[in-house]
């Protein structure tokens, strides 16, 4: 589990990279910067881990691009304490930096294999989230709602009415909705029955699968 002067350049330039490429939410920013990417990968990937992509991780799923998670991040507008539901633990890179961020992180995974994976790494590293569950994403975690926001990593062929129904009024729900590329979604609940919706272009990620694996 090392984290060294050189892996923290890396970090630097990777941060450097984000702002150049639009992310201006310095909180955001100052947690990419401290986390250490390189020890949620496979340790054949450590030299490339602070590029800005996507890499395979357990269980045919991806770790996201850094862009990808700050820009997702960004569109939360995440303050301290703010309770997040995390649609797709997988690595728990994204957990690791909405906990940075002070966020009370609950976190739903449905590889098991990936759930047990993360358990074990992410309390290595001091990172507690609050609750990581392995369970089905579509369904969210109704007894711990609701949320003051809700992010999803893997592209949904639509917006589930559980997650929606889970998201306190005045909530942000970022979503990547769409069959083989995603278009960022970011819906904002304005009272009981209605949401704001705005689009921020295309992404790809693994497909968000119903049921526990």
């Amino acid at each position: 589990m090392k984290d060294t002067n050189k892996h923290q350049g890396l970090r630097n330039q990777l941060v450097k990279q984000l702002e150049d490429k639009g992310i201006t939410d310095k909180n955001v920013l100052a947690a990419i910067g401290k986390i250490p990417r390189h020890l949620f990968l496979d340790s054949s990937f450590e030299n490339f881990s602070y590029q800005d992509k996507a890499f395979p991780i357990e269980a045919g799923q991806t770790i996201s691009q850094p862009y990808t998670v700050a820009f997702q991040t960004q569109l939360l507008e995440v303050e301290k304490d703010h309770k997040i539901l995390e649609i797709g633990t997988g690595s728990g890179y994204q957990t690791a930096v909405l906990c940075l961020m002070g966020a009370k992180v609950y976190s739903v995974e449905r590889q098991n294999k990936l759930f047990k994976v993360t358990s074990n790494l992410l309390p290595k590293l001091h990172i507690r989230p609050k609750f990581l569950s392995f369970g089905d994403g579509y369904k969210g975690l109704p007894d711990y709602a609701p949320f003051d926001s809700i992010i999803v990593t893997a592209g949904a062929p639509f917006i589930p009415q559980p997650l929606m129904a889970q998201l306190k009024v005045g909530g942000r729900l970022v979503i990547p909705v769409g069959e083989k590329e995603q278009i960022m979604t970011l819906l904002i609940r304005k009272n009981e029955t209605q949401f704001e919706k705005h689009e921020f272009g295309d992404f790809r990620f693994v497909p968000l699968l119903e049921n526990k694996n």
